[in-house]
C-alpha cells in the first residue's frame, strides 16, 4: 500500500479483507532513523478525498520520558478529515497518560478549492516554548503553553520526537466509509523535510 514512483510516495487505501479488517493502508515511521529536538518540519502532499478518510502527518516522542500517551506529548503537523476537504487540523497533545489527556487544536479551512485538489505545503516550526502551524507558507496557529504531569514546562516538548506518515480509513475523528467513499485512495507526497538551526557557538575574546 506504499509506492515510491516519478519521485512521489503514495499511501493507497483500498477496501480488501485483510487481517479482520475490511480495509489496507500503509503508515511510515522515521523512529531509530530520523528523531529530532526543535525545527521545521515541513510535508508538501495531495489529499484524498471520501467519507472515512484520515491522513496525517505528525510527530511522537521517540522514548516516552514523561509517561504514556499524553504525557510525553504527539505534534499533529497536519490532520484531514476526508469529508471535509477543505479543512486541516493542527494539534498538540499533553497533560497526563490517558484517560487524563487533553489537546490543543486550530483549523485553518482553505479560501477556495480542496486539498485533494493540488498539492499544499504543511510545515511546523517547533522551538523551547513554542510550535507554530503553517499552510503554504501563512501562519495559522501558535501554541506557547501545555504541561506534563511527568515534568516542568517546555516538558513535554523539548526531547527528540519521530515523524509518522499515514492514511487512516475510518476511526473517531472521520468516522466510517459508507457509500459514497471511493477506493481506492491515495495520499500522495512529494517530499518530507526537516530544518534545524546549526548549534550555537560561544565566540571569547582572547586571553592576553
Amino acid at each position: 500500500n506504499a509506492t515510491v514512483a516519478d519521485g512521489f510516495l503514495t499511501i493507497t487505501a483500498k477496501e480488501e479483507a485483510a487481517g479482520g479488517y475490511d480495509y489496507t493502508s500503509a503508515r511510515m515511521r522515521s523512529l531509530g532513523k530520523g528523531d529530532w529536538t526543535f525545527g521545521r518540519m515541513e510535508m508538501r502532499a495531495r489529499m484524498p478525498i471520501g467519507q472515512g478518510l484520515w491522513p496525517a502527518f505528525w510527530m511522537l516522542p521517540s522514548d516516552s520520558v514523561y509517561g504514556g500517551w499524553a504525557a510525553s506529548g504527539e505534534i499533529d503537523i497536519v490532520e484531514y478529515i476526508g469529508s471535509q476537504p477543505n479543512r486541516i487540523l493542527g494539534t498538540i497533545h499533553y497533560g497526563g497518560p490517558w484517560p487524563c489527556n487533553v489537546y490543543s487544536t486550530t483549523s485553518y479551512f482553505l479560501p477556495s478549492g480542496t486539498f485533494h485538489d493540488d498539492f499544499h505545503v504543511f510545515a511546523v516550526e517547533w522551538e523551547l516554548g513554542e510550535i507554530r502551524w503553517y499552510v503554504d507558507g501563512m501562519l495559522y496557529a501558535t501554541r506557547n503553553s501545555w504541561y506534563s504531569t511527568g515534568g516542568p514546562f517546555p516538558a513535554p516538548f523539548d526531547v527528540d520526537f519521530h515523524l509518522l506518515l499515514n492514511l487512516a480509513v475510518g476511526g473517531n475523528l472521520p468516522g466510517p466509509p459508507d457509500a459514497t467513499t471511493v477506493f481506492p485512495q491515495e495520499y500522495v507526497i512529494d517530499y518530507v523535510r526537516v530544518y534545524q538551526l546549526p548549534p550555537a557557538v560561544a565566540i571569547t575574546s582572547p586571553t592576553a
